[in-house]
């Protein structure tokens, strides 16, 4: 999803290095492990200007949208991968020092906050111009907002209470500089690293039409107007034949723009020649290339197809070979967690989900260690909570650095039929209905049957014989789980949050964390995921305490409001915890400079360049 859409040090594996950029982001400095800056010798030659490279994207990870507004469905890391490189956010953060935001890749200068911590003051870059020569302003960070505003139900990543609702006033003080009241003192950590990083100036002067053809305004200012705005620039933005050509997505104010973008999920980028910034692109195009599979992928890798690929876990033996062809194998571990949510408000097993026991029962029946080891060979590490389990830094909780429910299936059994289930057929079947202690939980009828349907990611073998492994250790206990794999797209479709009444209400747990289920900003706060009106709370997870821990870690900035959010959620088990996957493990060209595999999977391929 991402965020998009991080770990540390682990246990010996064929690749040594491993976790090195994770253990380094603990101390608030972390290496990207792969690249070299310009001018630097280490790939024995001279960093050159132009030329291209391919970039291998995930298994059935395809790009869907441009938009700087994210809606529903187009979350995905990619999506915000290349929008970045085309509309420079107000800030990104690179994993190289998550204590503050690189400013050198964003739109606007360190932001300034007041004593009180109750606003905020952000100034714009000078050099910054659109590709239209118009330059960019606060005006065309405004606009950004007066859309997200009169729009909020429809942002993808909309969290009652959150932005914009947290913003009291905002105020023009110049063409360059705006002060945003704050309804209340936030810890700054948080609002500028998982709030002014949604922001983006996007081209007022050129976007703040209501219809193709109409004329310019300032029709955002007024919530009707901001409506039919933002209705227009949606549906274009549903247009992706269309990205390379339609006059829109030409005013881009970053290093790249659209050269290809194919509904298949071919993107190329080409170099922006009317970029003013202090970060312009080496290369003249970079394509990000899609696969169906990772072994395809692995078949393009052999034949030298990609100069930035990947390889599975269970082609890891064949490290040798890549880099005889002339690549640099390198992982590129992540600031994630991987989990599988419940549909807390499925009609048929919502009732059950919410029985704590059953969650437990489930979790008890999860053999990360197993998983981890064997099934990604290593390449995963098990995740026992809502923060990254490493590195083991100031966030985790004292119930999350050690797993509170360990590997038990006997125990997870016996939780079942102490709750008045029995086993018959092979299923568990609730025969004492009730709220009591020894009996199957409010909204739980009798004859229930513990029958889980699971929608997963496909064209990932490891995670096929992840979801093998956990319907075979479940079907020990009771629970039979049928398994049903779609590409990623199609699962994020199929996995809304919803009402129990909706027909989109059907799907009962969900995984799409083949590459990590969710990428953290560089604090890891759960507002967008755990909270219960949360716009990517996918399951409805609902618990008054886990709201006022997810409300206290961003607004407190005592390190124990962090360590209880991650112990509560840890055994009160909002989803499946499961291990949580490297990135990739990285196939890189040693003609290919200026890389850094950044832990919270962002890219800066402006910075990348050829090696003569």
């Amino acid at each position: 999803m991402n965020r998009s859409l991080r770990p540390s040090l682990r246990a010996a594996r064929p690749l040594a290095v491993l976790g090195v950029a994770a253990t380094l982001l603990a101390a608030g400095c972390s290496s990207g492990g792969s690249g070299t800056a310009p001018g630097d010798p280490a790939n024995g030659g001279t960093p050159q200007q132009g030329g291209s490279v391919t970039f291998a994207m995930p298994p059935n990870a395809t790009p869907n949208w441009i938009f700087p507004i994210a809606t529903p469905g187009h979350t995905q890391a990619y999506n915000g991968t290349i929008r970045q490189q085309v509309f420079l956010p107000l800030y990104v953060y690179d994993g190289t020092d998550t204590s503050k935001p690189d400013v050198k890749a964003g739109a606007a200068e360190l932001p300034k906050y007041s004593e009180d911590g109750k606003s905020v003051t952000i100034t714009m870059k000078d050099d910054l111009t659109w590709a239209n020569g118009e330059k960019v302003t606060a005006r065309d960070v405004e606009f950004w907002f007066n859309l997200i505003k009169a729009n909020k139900e429809k942002w993808a990543t909309y969290n009652e209470g959150q932005f914009p609702d947290n913003i009291a006033k905002f105020t023009l003080v110049d063409d360059k500089t705006f002060t945003m009241d704050l309804t209340q003192a936030y810890n700054p950590d948080w609002f500028t690293a998982n709030q002014l990083t949604r922001m983006s100036p996007m081209p007022q002067k050129a976007w703040d039409i209501q219809e193709a053809g109409g004329q310019v305004g300032d029709y955002d200012r007024t919530p009707e107007g901001a409506k039919k705005v933002f209705d227009y620039l949606i549906g274009e933005a549903g247009k992706l034949s269309e990205y390379a050509t339609n006059p829109l997505w030409k005013v881009a104010d970053g290093p790249f723009t659209i050269k290809e973008f194919t509904t298949t999920g071919q993107v190329t980028l080409a170099k922006n020649p009317k970029y003013t910034g202090e970060d312009a692109a080496h290369l003249d195009t970079v394509t990000l290339k899609p696969f169906t599979s990772a072994q395809a992928e692995l078949n393009v890798l052999r034949s030298g197809g990609v100069d930035y690929g990947y390889l599975p876990a269970l082609a890891l033996s064949q490290q040798k070979t890549i880099e005889s062809m002339g690549y640099k194998v390198e992982p590129w571990d992540g600031w994630a967690i991987t989990y599988i949510p419940y549909n807390f408000n499925n009609p048929e097993m919502g009732p059950v989900f919410k029985q704590l026991y059953i969650r437990q029962a489930v979790q008890m029946s999860v053999d990360q260690d197993t998983i981890a080891r064997v099934i990604w060979h290593d390449q995963a590490t098990p995740g026992y909570g809502p923060v990254p389990q490493v590195p083991p830094g100031s966030y985790l909780g004292e119930k999350q650095k050690t797993n509170p429910y360990l590997f038990d299936l006997d125990k997870a059994k016996a939780l079942l039929t102490s709750h008045g289930w029995e086993i018959q057929n092979g299923v568990a079947t609730c025969t004492r209905p009730g709220g009591g202690d020894d009996q199957c939980g409010e909204g739980v009828e009798q004859g229930t049957q513990l029958k889980f349907q699971l929608l997963t990611e496909s064209g990932s073998t490891e995670t096929d014989n992840t979801m093998q492994e956990l319907q075979s250790s479940l079907s020990k206990i009771g629970i039979a789980l049928s398994i049903k794999s779609e590409p990623l797209n199609s699962v994020l479709d199929h996995s809304p949050v919803c009402k129990p009444e909706e027909a989109a209400c059907s799907w009962q747990l969900s995984f799409f964390g083949t590459q990590g289920s969710w990428y953290y900003p560089a604090y890891p706060s759960g507002e967008d995921i755990f909270a219960g009106d949360a716009g990517t709370n996918l399951g409805s997870y609902s618990d008054p305490k886990a709201d006022e821990l997810v409300k206290a870690s961003t607004s407190s900035t005592s390190p124990t409001a962090m360590q209880d959010y991650s112990s509560y959620l840890a055994e009160n088990l909002p989803v499946i915890w499961m291990p949580n996957p490297a990135y990739q493990v990285s196939a890189i060209k040693k003609t290919l400079g200026g890389v850094v595999q950044d832990p919270m999977a962002g890219m800066t391929p402006q910075r990348w360049y050829l090696v003569k």
